[in-house]
């Protein structure tokens, strides 16, 4: 569904007649959602279990992402985006509670790979969506056939995961805990920061190419994402055995270094550099965010749901400022400077997991 969505950004900004700064603060309001849903999301699961939340959210999150491309108005487009961003965001955190159980249950490491499959329904949405783009002469139409095969594919297996309710045990009354921020700043701050790039770069990594690399192709210059989705799904299908045999935080700062190498070629701004770079983006972040889930929900006192949605909901944080901070940066250059904020925040990231690690080890 958001391999698709990337894909009519450009059009959806064309037709309703906005700018770089409007689409930004529309992108804002989906992150918006997703923030303003994180505090309730832990009580709705701990009301109906982490496996029915996750086939309800699947199904809401794919319905009302029908609305944004069909909206007739900015206004309307921000609302429809807001409502996105509520389901999403519940989807998000049930889908990685349920990972988090079965983990712990079977004793099994299959959290990165989880998030492989995220990856690579980018690559199907964008990747095979690039070429059936103009085929589809109302993009309704083409956001409705990924509904439907969403709904049905899910709707055919969720009956193997929506028995699993969760540990009773490890619910809190409270749903967003702050004084979890103690043992859990530094996993918070490289949340922050990665997740904020990742959502930036599903929204802007088609303009960046037409706006800085010129590409005027639909096709070609949606191989950006396609790329960036590619060698994030390759690297987190690899991601759990990797992390078995180097760590957690070894494989984070691996990462980060992959990443700052990738916004370099990006920065390069030439087609063949620039679609390598998102490549190596996307392998670097691959195995970033999952890991801080399983860290995060192997914290010494604090319960897997808990460090989960806590670490998430600072993700979101970044998720939801960096949409129009981007814009506003493009507005004041060009999306170049846009990229040159997301190259500084995975160093900062490099730097926050190397501390964390030479802590972790006296």
């Amino acid at each position: 569904m958001t391999g698709t969505w990337v894909l009519y950004i450009p059009k959806v900004k064309a037709k309703l007649l906005i700018d770089d700064a409007e689409l930004g603060i529309a992108l804002f309001c989906f992150a918006l959602g997703t923030l303003v849903m994180i505090p309730l999301s832990s009580l709705i699961i701990s009301k109906l279990g982490v496996g029915k939340v996750t086939i309800i959210g699947v199904i809401l999150f794919s319905l009302l992402f029908l609305i944004p491309i069909v909206v007739p108005s900015y206004m309307l487009l921000c609302a429809a985006l807001f409502t996105v961003g509520l389901s999403a965001c519940l989807t998000d955190i049930a889908m990685n509670a349920l990972v988090s159980e079965i983990e712990q249950e079977d004793d099994i490491h299959i959290m990165s790979a989880s998030h492989g499959f995220f990856s690579l329904g980018g690559v199907i949405g964008a990747g095979i969506g690039g070429f059936l783009i103009t085929y589809f002469q109302i993009p309704f139409m083409h956001m409705l056939w990924a509904t439907i095969f969403v709904i049905v594919t899910n709707v055919l297996v969720c009956k193997e995961y929506t028995r699993i309710t969760g540990k009773k045990e490890e619910r809190s009354k409270k749903s967003f805990d702050l004084t979890l921020i103690k043992p859990l700043l530094g996993l918070t701050i490289i949340a922050f920061l990665i997740m904020g790039s990742e959502g930036a770069i599903e929204h802007w990594s088609k303009l960046y190419m037409q706006d800085i690399v010129n590409i005027s192709s639909e096709k070609i210059s949606g191989f950006g994402f396609v790329a960036f989705s590619i060698m994030m799904t390759l690297g987190r299908f690899l991601g759990d055995s990797i992390s078995r045999h180097f760590g957690s935080l070894a494989i984070i700062i691996g990462g980060c270094l992959i990443s700052v190498f990738g916004f370099l070629g990006i920065l390069g701004a030439s087609l063949i550099l620039t679609i390598i770079g998102f490549g190596l983006v996307g392998l670097g972040f691959s195995v970033i965010i999952p890991e801080l889930f399983r860290l995060a929900g192997k914290t010494k006192g604090v319960s897997s749901a808990q460090g989960i949605s806590f670490v998430a909901g600072f993700g979101y944080l970044g998720f939801l400022i960096s949409p129009p901070f981007l814009g506003l940066l493009s507005k004041i250059d060009s999306l170049k400077l846009s990229f040159i904020a997301l190259l500084i925040a995975a160093i900062i990231a490099l730097i926050v997991t190397s501390f964390i690690s030479k802590r972790a080890s006296k």
